[in-house]
C-alpha cells in the first residue's frame, strides 16, 4: 500500500470541490487526526488529516468519529484561526506527499488574515502544521521537532517554516521528452524508476512498468500514466493479491486478484483504512483495558489448571472409601503398629483378589478405617466445591474472552460502557472523572439493508440488553453467531427478505471473534424465544426454535450499509 506524490497528486486533483469552500467547525478526535467540516458548493464535506505513522492521509471521510468531551489545545488554535474561513486554493508541495490547504479568514479584531495547513504524509513523520503565510511562520503543529531531534528543520511554534528537503530527482510533469527517451532506451526495474522520478512507490513503478511492455511510444506511454492520476484518478481500486493489500487511483493491471472499484479515492481510503483506523482509535483509548482482561483469562486459565488437578485428587474418593469399608469388614484381622494390611477385595470382579491397603502404625484397626471415611468424606465435598470452581471459573473465562473481543472491535465510544459494566459487577473501579457525567442510555449501532429494511447491532454488552430485551418487540428478529462470542443483530420487522436476512447476518459473523473466518454460522430466531437465565451476566442469553446460516464476513457489505443508514 502507498500513499505516494502520485496518489497526492490524484488527492489533490479530486479536493479541488472544496476551493471556495468556508469552513463550519473543526474537531481534533485524537492526537494524531484532525477533522475540518466543510461547506462548499451547497454540500457538506468532512476533511480528514491523519499524520499515523501507518496510516497517514488526507481525504473526504463519510465514517463518523467520536470526538473527546474537551478538545485539545491545538483544535482550539485552529478553531481560533480557521474556523469561518474560506479556502483560497488546494495545491501539492513539488509533487511530494505534502498537501497545501490556503485558508482565508479573520483574527479577533476582525483584521483578515491568511493561514495555510501543511499535511505532510510521510510515514512516521507525518506532521500536520499551521503556517501563517505572510511571515512564513510556524503557528503550531501535531508534532513538534525541536533542533536536538531534526537539525535541518525546526518545527516549533514561532519558528520560519523550511520545507521537508527537497529530492534530487525529475519531477514527472516537468521531465522532458529527450529525458524520457534517453532513461527509457535501457530496460530499467521499479527501483530504478523510484530512484529517478519524485512521487512513485515500489507499486507504481511495476504499474508504470508492465505497462511500458507493450507500449509502441515510451514517451506516451509515461505521459498517459502520469495524466491518469488527474482529476482523482481514472479507476479507484483496492485489490488483495499474493496475501496483500495494494490501493491506487488507477487500475493496477500488473495484480492479479480480488478487485474491487470505488467511485472515488475518498471511499477508496474510507475502506482501506475503515477498522484498521478505528482499531487504532480504540487501541489509544482501552489499551490498558485490554492488557486487564487478558491478565485476568490468564490468571483464570492458570486457575482452571489447578482446579483439574484438584479433582483428579478428589477424584480417588471411591479409593477411600473401598479401603475404609475393607478395613472395617478385616478389623480383627490386624492390630495396631503395622504400615500395612493385605485383605482379600470383595469388591473385585472375582470377588477373591487380595489388596494392600496403607495404614498408620500409631492408630488402631477402627481409627484406620474411620481415617479412610473421613478422607472419603472430604474428597466428596472437595470434588462438589472443585466442580463448582471449574464452572464458575469457565463462565468467567467466557465472559472475559467476550469482552476482549467487544473491546476488540469497539467503537470508541462503546470503550466507556465495558468499563461501566465491569465497575457495575465489581471487577473495576471506574477513573475519577473531572465532571460527572449525565448517564446515557446505550446506543446500539444503526444499519439500514439493501432492500431499506433498519438493523441494530449491539457492541457491547449494555447495548446488547438494551438491544434484545428493551428495543426490539417481540417478533422481530434476532441473530448471533453460533457458539462463538458476539454482537446481538436485531432485524426490525418479522418477516425479512433474504437479502435483509444475510446482511444482518454479515454483520452478525463480522462483530464476532469470527470476523476473520470463513463460513461463520449464524443463528437466527424471533426475539421471544431469545430468555437470559436468572442471574447471568450482562450480554449472556439462551434461545430457542433457532435457524442456522453459513455467511463469510465482508467489510465492503459493512460498509455499504453503514453509509445507507
Amino acid at each position: 500500500m502507498a500513499f505516494d506524490g502520485l496518489f497526492t497528486y490524484a488527492m489533490t486533483a479530486d479536493l479541488q470541490q472544496l476551493v471556495t469552500g468556508r469552513i463550519t467547525k473543526i474537531h481534533q478526535p485524537n492526537a494524531q487526526e484532525v477533522v475540518l467540516h466543510i461547506r462548499a458548493n451547497g454540500s457538506n464535506h468532512k476533511l480528514l488529516f491523519s499524520i499515523h505513522s501507518s496510516y497517514a492521509r488526507v481525504h473526504l471521510t463519510e465514517q463518523s468519529i467520536e470526538n473527546p468531551a474537551e478538545p485539545p489545545m491545538f483544535c482550539m488554535l485552529l478553531r481560533k484561526h480557521l474556523e469561518g474561513g474560506f479556502i483560497s486554493s488546494i495545491k501539492q508541495h513539488d509533487f511530494d506527499r505534502i498537501i497545501i490547504v490556503e485558508i482565508h479568514s479573520k483574527n479577533e479584531i476582525g483584521d483578515p488574515i491568511v493561514r495555510e495547513l501543511h499535511a505532510e504524509i510521510m510515514g512516521r513523520h507525518s506532521n500536520l502544521l499551521l503556517i501563517d503565510k505572510e511571515q512564513g511562520k510556524i503557528v503550531d503543529s501535531l508534532k513538534h521537532l525541536p533542533p536536538s531531534v531534526n537539525s535541518f528543520r525546526t518545527v516549533l511554534p514561532g519558528q520560519p517554516y523550511i520545507a521537508p528537503p527537497a529530492q534530487n530527482k525529475w519531477h514527472p510533469l516537468a521531465v522532458t521528452n529527450e529525458q524520457l527517451t534517453s532513461f527509457f532506451s535501457e530496460q530499467k526495474t521499479a527501483k530504478e524508476i523510484v530512484a529517478q522520478f519524485v512521487g512513485f512507490s515500489p507499486n507504481h513503478a511495476e504499474e508504470l512498468l508492465f505497462r511500458l511492455t507493450d507500449a509502441d511510444d515510451q514517451v506516451n506511454c509515461f505521459k498517459n500514466f502520469i495524466s491518469s492520476f488527474n482529476n482523482g484518478g481514472t479507476e479507484p481500486m483496492y485489490v488483495i493479491a499474493n496475501n496483500k493489500t495494494y490501493f491506487s487511483p488507477i487500475a493496477l493491471t500488473h495484480l492479479q486478484g480480488d478487485v474491487t472499484i470505488y467511485p472515488n479515492v475518498h471511499e477508496l481510503l474510507d475502506r482501506v483504512f475503515f477498522a484498521r483506523a478505528e482499531r487504532d482509535r480504540v487501541k489509544q483509548q482501552a489499551g490498558d483495558l485490554e492488557r486487564w482482561l487478558q491478565n485476568e483469562i490468564d490468571k483464570l486459565t492458570l486457575k482452571t489448571k489447578k482446579l483439574n488437578k484438584d479433582y483428579e485428587r478428589a477424584s480417588k474418593l471411591d479409593q477411600f472409601q473401598l479401603y475404609g469399608e475393607l478395613l472395617m469388614a478385616n478389623i480383627y484381622a490386624f492390630e495396631k503398629g503395622v504400615k500395612e494390611v493385605t485383605v482379600v477385595n470383595y469388591y473385585s470382579e472375582t470377588g477373591e483378589d487380595e489388596i494392600t491397603i496403607p495404614v498408620s502404625e500409631r492408630k488402631t484397626p477402627i481409627e484406620n478405617a474411620q481415617s479412610y471415611y473421613t478422607k472419603y468424606t472430604k474428597a466428596k465435598n472437595a470434588l462438589i466445591m472443585v466442580q463448582e470452581q471449574l464452572e464458575k471459573t469457565k463462565e468467567e473465562i467466557a465472559y472475559f474472552e467476550m469482552l476482549a473481543q467487544q473491546v476488540q472491535q469497539a467503537a470508541p465510544g462503546d470503550i466507556e460502557e465495558i468499563r461501566e459494566e465491569l465497575a457495575e459487577q465489581g471487577y473495576l473501579k471506574l477513573r475519577h472523572a473531572r465532571k460527572k457525567k449525565k448517564q446515557v442510555k446505550p446506543e446500539p449501532e444503526r444499519y439500514v439493508s439493501s432492500t431499506g429494511v433498519a438493523i441494530s447491532v449491539g457492541k457491547n454488552n449494555k447495548q446488547n440488553d438494551m438491544l434484545t430485551f428493551k428495543m426490539a418487540k417481540r417478533t422481530d428478529i434476532w441473530l448471533h453467531t453460533k457458539d462463538i462470542p458476539g454482537s446481538h443483530v436485531v432485524i426490525h420487522t418479522s418477516e425479512p427478505d433474504d437479502t435483509t436476512l444475510r446482511e444482518a447476518a454479515t454483520l452478525a459473523a463480522y462483530f464476532s471473534k469470527a470476523r476473520d473466518s470463513s463460513s461463520v454460522p449464524v443463528d437466527y430466531t424471533e426475539i421471544r424465544q431469545v430468555k437470559k437465565p436468572n442471574g447471568a451476566k450482562p450480554g449472556f442469553v439462551i434461545y430457542f426454535e433457532q435457524k442456522t446460516l453459513y455467511i463469510d464476513p465482508d467489510e465492503t457489505v459493512i460498509l455499504q450499509l453503514k453509509k445507507q443508514s
